[in-house]
């Protein structure tokens, strides 16, 4: 590939625009499928752009790098996700205790259950660290794995796959153990699938959504305070 084009598909603006417009468009089929799981849009774009990113030639890292902008976005999109719960807060007032017991046994069942699966499969150091953040919201995610020492390449990788498995996955659970309760569809949903998961909800219902923003957040709050302490003990 030329020079000239190998830099201007390298620039920021070229990153940006890829990765939001080949969002949006694969949102259009999400939408009028419907909200079929396999249609959404993080399952159908990423091939896409991997696909372009081969055939320019691009590595991952330079695409990554400068997708800056977007990473950046992604803390103040969580911290706007607290409007909804103000919207819901006397709903969420009188399911304070159940809500945080539930935080602490979920998230620490996920993160144990990362911590198995590195153990079984005989991964290194640097593997665990980089999987052990994938319950919480790819921003939180990404600062304690790079703070860590962590690969952020199989942070962002393993939060995604969270995120998906719980889009893809949640609606059919619910329906096969019966579950109505928007509150405990979306409290689920953050818990365990964070930002997608909570995307996922809003399309249930604001009910569900607001309470996928609450645990997406007291999981993020929960897992930044203990995994530090842990790392820590154990890593460092």
């Amino acid at each position: 590939m030329p020079e000239l084009l190998y830099e201007l598909l390298s620039r920021p603006i070229f990153a940006v625009t890829l990765s939001v417009g080949f969002f949006l468009a694969s949102n259009v089929f999400y939408q009028r499928s419907k909200h079929f799981p396999l249609l959404h849009p993080l399952i159908t774009a990423p091939p896409i752009i991997a696909a372009i990113l081969k055939y320019a030639d691009i590595d991952y890292a330079t695409y990554f790098a400068a997708n800056d902008l977007l990473i950046f976005l992604l803390g103040p999109i969580t911290v706007a996700m607290a409007i909804p719960l103000y919207q819901q807060l006397n709903r969420i007032r009188s399911m304070v205790a159940i809500s945080l017991w539930t935080i602490i046994i979920g998230a620490s069942l996920a993160t144990g259950l990362a911590y198995i699966a590195v153990i079984s499969l005989g991964g290194n150091q640097e593997t665990m660290i980089s999987l052990l953040p994938k319950t919480v919201t790819t921003a939180i995610a990404y600062a304690l794995s790079e703070e860590f020492g962590g690969n952020t390449s199989i942070t962002a990788g393993a939060t995604m796959l969270a995120g998906l498995t719980g889009v893809v996955a949640a609606p059919t659970i619910f329906k096969l153990l019966k579950i109505n309760d928007h509150r405990i569809m979306g409290f689920t949903m953050g818990i365990m699938s964070h930002g997608s998961g909570t995307t996922r909800a809003y399309e249930i219902s604001p009910v569900a959504g607001a309470f996928a923003s609450l645990g997406m957040g007291l999981t993020g709050a929960f897992i930044s305070i203990v995994l530090p302490i842990v790392a820590v003990w154990f890593f460092i």
